[in-house]
């Protein structure tokens, strides 16, 4: 048997060094000398969970559960964990300097022990006997062990090391073919399975699997439409990029279902979607969007949200909210897989099927044009995908495969940001990982009259040299001091970019910024000229006109 303390000098090498080859030359050498079943366990635990992703079982192991696990085995205080936390940021070194002092009880961790344990977790009912299994596994845990359990518990395993790396180290362990332990990974949707098939030189044998969902095909962001012409040659496929909820739609028999992007099974979050997707005959696996449409319209996200997350989707909900399926890909149809096939094949295949409302093909056209004529008309485009209330463009090349969970230069995402406010900074927080040791969390407000009004965070935009000047300024303009927040003078005035504007119950301004970005600082801005709350409510007003009134 192959102790977890092995596994862990393994991760501590990968962790320790910024060189890819290195970080390939350590997981080879480690993952060779495993038993197939540790093999299996330690690829997982490597990808930063226990469960392949296409496993449906969580650990649902809370902050709370996880703290007081913590505190007990380590003897240590609240105050102790609190200042720990200030310190890195990271939930697994907190766990290494609590424990550091605290010698463990009992034999030494197996690796087998680990993936027994997290099984066991997954299983078990209620918050006691899970915190139950984990304080057996954390009591017989080094501090070193103790800190990636719990990275992996909260996942957050942060030790450089991406699902293509990890490839990359089971090609090289095996002596096996890059893109063939790749394709094996998407289609298995276990990096375990996968490892012990390319062990075994079984990497051909999976085939894509109905119920079993693959990573879906990402797209390159583009803010400059001259860009798309350097890219690839026409003739271009142009479609609206909707913004709703990436599904994953497969149908075999009279079995239906969705799942998300994370793999998370989400049929029941859209009934009205299953018998029209069951009336079709044969079987398939679509690429698709969910959202709300009315009056040829998209409802923005930001409301249609209201529809996640429940269990019971209530007549009321949706009547106001309906679902609608844009369909723009098919990567299965009667038992053949798609994937190889170019998109122009694909799409004639997908155009077949006899879609009916609330089922949709995306709306799509193919541009023949280059150059300036190109720009220009994929700018009207933009424009038009706008009003339709759309976040603006997908380009696709004709010629493409279908790349399961890369994304490449063969899909491209246009997107603007819709405009940008001037705020004021008024709290600032620390950050994680690499940003630990500086301030670059920020929370912003707008006037209203004078008052200040939070409308949102952002903590991306500004460079690392500008994000270490603004530390030193917040630290010595902080009013009061929390620990990981800091309020502070509100005198920073900074312009920030956005998508969307939301309704919000989390600030007093009772909106929310949407995926806001830094565009720059702007110390030639006085605070009494930022924007109003005015301005706010007459940008959600006009993004999404169909908004009820908000009582004030």
């Amino acid at each position: 048997m192959t102790s977890f303390a092995d596994w862990v000098s393994t991760a501590d090498a990968v962790r320790g060094t910024p060189k890819k080859l290195e970080k390939h030359a350590a997981l080879a050498r480690y993952l060779g000398g495993l038993s197939d079943p540790e093999l299996i366990a330690a690829a997982r635990l490597f990808a930063g969970a226990p469960f392949p992703r296409r496993d449906e079982r969580v650990l649902a192991l809370g902050w709370a559960a996880l703290s007081d696990v913590l505190l007990e085995r380590s003897r240590k205080g609240g105050n102790d964990m609190a200042a720990s936390y200030q310190r890195h940021a990271d939930l697994g070194d907190v766990a290494a300097e609590l424990i550091d002092a605290s010698a463990p009880s009992g034999p030494p961790l197996q690796l087998e022990d680990v993936a027994k344990a997290f099984d066991a977790i997954a299983a078990a009912r209620g918050v006691a006997p899970k915190r139950e299994v984990l304080r057996d596994l954390l009591a017989r845990a080094t501090a070193d062990e103790a800190r990636y359990l719990v990275k992996i518990v909260s996942g957050e395993t942060r030790i450089g090391l991406r699902e293509g790396l990890l490839e990359d180290a089971i090609a090289r362990a095996f002596g096996r073919d890059r893109e063939a332990v790749g394709r094996a990974h998407m289609l298995t949707g276990d990096i375990g399975e996968t490892a012990l098939r390319a062990r075994h030189d079984t990497l051909a044998e999976p085939t894509l699997a109905h119920f079993l969902p693959i990573g879906m095909m990402l797209a390159t962001p583009v803010l400059d439409l001259a860009e798309i012409g350097e890219r690839f040659p026409p003739p271009y496929v142009v479609e609206d990029k909707y913004d709703g909820v990436r599904a994953q739609v497969h149908k075999a028999g009279d079995r239906v279902e969705l799942y998300s992007r994370t793999f998370d099974r989400v049929t029941d979050r859209f009934p009205e979607l299953l018998e029209p997707l069951r009336a079709i005959e044969g079987s398939f696996v679509l690429d698709a969007e969910v959202l709300a449409i009315k009056d040829d319209r998209a409802i923005p996200f930001t409301r249609f949200q209201r529809r996640l997350g429940r269990k019971n989707v209530s007549e009321e909900l949706r009547s106001a909210l309906p679902a609608t399926l844009i369909v723009f890909d098919v990567l299965e149809r009667d038992g053949r897989a798609l994937l190889e096939l170019p998109l122009d094949e694909r799409q004639t295949i997908l155009r077949a099927l006899p879609l009916t409302g609330p089922l949709v093909f995306a709306r799509q056209l193919r541009l023949a044009e280059s150059g300036e004529e190109l720009v220009a008309r994929l700018d009207r485009e933009f424009e038009a995908a706008r009003a339709r209330g759309n976040e603006g463009l997908m380009v696709k090349d004709p010629r493409s495969r279908y790349r399961p969970g890369r994304r490449g230069m063969e899909w491209l995402k246009v997107k603007r940001a819709l405009r940008s406010l001037d705020v004021v900074v008024t709290a600032v927080e620390w950050g994680h990982g690499k940003r630990r040791e500086v301030l670059s969390d920020y929370t912003f407000a707008v006037r209203d009259g004078e008052r200040l009004l939070n409308v949102g965070k952002a903590y991306s935009g500004l460079t690392d040299k500008e994000i270490a000047e603004m530390t030193r300024h917040f630290l010595a303009t902080t009013v009061r001091d929390y620990g990981r927040v800091r309020l502070v003078v509100p005198e920073t005035v900074i312009e920030v970019a956005f998508d969307q504007i939301q309704r919000s119950d989390r600030h007093e301004s009772g909106y929310a910024l949407r995926f806001p970005r830094i565009v720059r600082l702007r110390p030639d801005k006085p605070v009494a000229e930022i924007d109003t709350l005015d301005t706010v409510r007459g940008i959600a007003a006009d993004l999404d006109p169909t908004a009820p009134e908000r009582e004030s």
